[in-house]
């Protein structure tokens, strides 16, 4: 019998991703054939999108979260007309192609944020679909939707295992996120054995406890079931969705079917001939795409462009009726930063007793916060502490908390205009979160918490920086500092591990006045995550009359003050809150005629993006001697302080007493950066 055009198109799915995993011989052919009819009614019956323009910026957002079964997205993207070739599709998971093994969104059109590690994609969706409430909230007139779309994906047992989408779930349901519908490829299999000996949750009843809205299919190959059920998602506004689609791994392979050998290996020549032939699909050529399926699936460039031209049109209506929100949103969309945004961010003088850098990056968020209309986040239950509320701007979700002329619109009876986001203690889902509303477009999250909980945070801030994301991190309470809270929450190797994430940008100011300025990094930096690594403690303001300017920070490192000689015979080095020791201790040793140079030197990152001219004026290769001073673990140091420096550092967990005696105890001093200083020159010397 004749297989109808559905059926035609779904097997033309399956079976383009058989053939790019068996040519590649790698790759994940089960969750392909198993979920490929979900995701064909939501891509030609539901998601609304342009191949022509991946970017449109009112677009349905779709999620892979299962990023593993990405054969099966880059099939969907190739027949609906976006930008990767047939040629692409055969070159899956190879060198320079861009079908990676995993979806990567800086590489591939279409794919809107870069999974695989389980549970992440859930996580961003939420943001997603957070960014799209917040934005409609601001920008929607009762005439005029200029914001108006849904966020879908597609989950997996391993999604829903995994504790970030736990807590991501928690939150959507809190907050009411009722254009979030998320498709469960519930095949009871996971990678190396059955759901049954790790896995058997109600998975319904704790998404119903979430607040979800839940509905369950018994037959993940019955597309009108699969279409009733998202019908009903989508007219479910109180509730995100969660459709609960009974599959099967490896669909249609004989022996392979139903078993965990389908999920992350090649089914093998022969088992592909005997799946197509199992399914009707001709064993040769492969890549076949029927020209009916393919004719079926193009007509999405078509819808696309139509879809695109009425809301570019609906646009030209709100630019005059609106114009002063219409040049705001554009702004957002294009990523420029609004003219005079920086103005007000206040200069600090001069002060021994000084203010705490996490105090002076709350005052810098709130002279930039009025200019920056895409600037939102949150931190974990802890903005009293690490001064991150947004005043006077509301709370995202919260009814009745916004304030001034940001009422903005109320559904469900939460104010989705608010800026400040309350993720409660959900470090990680916070980090995931913030990855989604950066990958919107023209929003800058921020995420706060104490820099050792950094430490749950780090699989989303990693993809973050794979996908170059701009997510600011507000991490205060940054040393030993701290003091009587212990050595758990006492940072010690946070810093390095920081350091040693690619395409992470951390920043470790000396002053209020370095804080004002890599704030403005942070903001400037459009295409990088950047870490603010700010004290709990006061740190005296530093004379900038006798110092150089704060704005040396931008170049990661700067002599903030000279030897009196023409040239030092020694350098001293800081970050941070250190920085204050070693400008007094410059003084002392200046008194025993020694020649110093003090260094702050905030970024490494930034310090090593400058000229290598410009990093020998600062630390010349002539003057090996040099002492690095940070409270945190000494990896990563010598490559600046040489084979004849030294560095004073903490290679042990801290200690529960005030915060002044734990700096002394651990050698946090100027007479020990003196003593250790003499010690570099007595040694050079003989």
């Amino acid at each position: 019998m004749k297989p109808t055009l559905d059926e035609l198109c779904v097997n033309t799915l399956r079976m383009l991703s058989i053939d790019a995993v068996q040519k590649a011989n790698s790759g994940h052919p089960g969750l392909p054939l198993g979920a490929a009819p979900m995701a064909y009614v939501l891509w030609t019956h539901f998601l609304k999108h342009s191949p022509t323009n991946p970017a449109w910026y009112d677009r349905d957002r779709f999620v892979l979260s299962a990023g593993h079964g990405s054969m099966l997205l880059y099939s969907l993207l190739h027949v609906t007309g976006y930008p990767i070739s047939l040629e692409q599709i055969k070159q899956f998971r190879q060198w320079d192609s861009i079908t990676p093994g995993h979806p990567e969104s800086e590489l591939t059109p279409g794919v809107e944020v870069t999974t695989g590690p389980l549970g992440q994609g859930f996580a961003n969706g939420v943001g997603m679909a957070m960014a799209e409430a917040y934005l409609a909230a601001r920008y929607n007139k009762p005439d005029c939707k200029i914001i108006d779309h849904f966020t879908y994906g597609i989950v997996s047992d391993g999604d829903l295992m995994e504790g970030v989408a736990a807590e991501a779930a928690s939150l959507a349901g809190h907050l009411k996120l009722g254009k979030l519908i998320y498709c469960y490829d519930n095949n009871h299999i996971t990678l190396s054995a059955s759901t049954q000996l790790a896995f058997t949750d109600n998975t319904a009843k704790r998404f119903d406890a979430y607040g979800w809205h839940t509905q369950i299919i018994e037959d993940g190959n019955n597309l009108a079931d699969i279409q009733r059920a998202i019908e009903t998602a989508r007219q479910e506004t109180q509730r995100p969705s969660l459709i609960l689609i009974r599959t099967h791994i490896g669909y249609g392979s004989p022996h392979k079917h139903d078993t965990f050998e389908a999920h992350g290996s090649p089914l093998g020549v022969e088992e592909v001939k005997l799946t197509k032939q199992n399914l009707g699909w001709p064993i040769e050529p492969d890549f076949y795409i029927p020209a009916e399926a393919e004719e079926h699936f193009r007509q999405a460039v078509t819808q696309g462009k139509k879809l695109e031209y009425e809301w570019n049109s609906q646009f030209k209506v709100y630019e005059k009726k609106y114009s002063d929100l219409a040049k705001e949103l554009q702004q957002l969309i294009s990523k420029e930063l609004p003219k005079g945004w920086n103005e007000n961010i206040p200069v600090w003088k001069a002060d021994p007793k000084g203010i705490a850098t996490r105090d002076a990056s709350g005052k810098v968020m709130q002279a930039i916060n009025p200019n920056l209309p895409g600037f939102i986040g949150g931190s974990a239950d802890l903005n009293p502490s690490t001064k991150t509320e947004l005043i006077n701007f509301g709370n995202f979700g919260n009814p009745a908390m916004a304030t001034g002329d940001l009422q903005g619109s109320i559904d469900g009876g939460l104010n989705y205009a608010g800026r400040n986001i309350f993720y409660g203690v959900r470090e990680h889902a916070m980090a995931a979160i913030s990855n989604g509303l950066a990958t919107f477009g023209g929003i800058i999250p921020f995420a706060s918490t104490f820099l050792i909980f950094s430490d749950y945070m780090r699989p989303a801030m990693r993809l973050a920086a794979l996908m170059q994301l701009q997510v600011i991190y507000v991490f205060t309470h940054d040393s030993i500092a701290v003091g009587e809270d212990g050595p758990t929450h006492q940072p010690i190797e946070q810093l390095a591990s920081l350091r040693a994430v690619p395409q992470l940008m951390v920043i470790r100011p000396a002053d209020a006045n370095e804080t004002a300025v890599a704030w403005q990094v942070a903001i400037e930096s459009r295409h990088c995550p950047v870490a603010l690594a700010l004290t709990r403690q006061a740190v005296p303001t530093l004379d900038r009359t006798k110092f150089a300017s704060a704005e040396g920070l931008r170049k990661g490192a700067y002599i903030l003050a000279d030897a009196l000689d023409a040239k030092p015979t020694l350098i001293l080095i800081a970050t941070g809150s250190e920085v204050g020791l070693i400008v007094a201790a410059q003084q002392e040793l200046q008194k025993q005629n020694i020649s110093v140079r003090i260094v702050s030197m905030p970024s490494w990152e930034l310090f090593e993006a400058q000229p290598k001219e410009y990093r020998d004026a600062v630390l010349p290769p002539d003057v090996p001697l040099r002492l690095a001073v940070e409270a945190g673990v000494a990896q990563g140091w010598r490559r600046y302080v040489g084979d004849h420096g030294d560095i004073i550092s903490i290679e042990k967990f801290g200690a529960s007493a005030p915060g002044a005696t734990v700096m002394e105890k651990y050698g946090f001093t100027v007479a020990e950066v003196c003593k250790r200083a003499l010690k570099l020159t007595v040694r050079s010397i003989a």
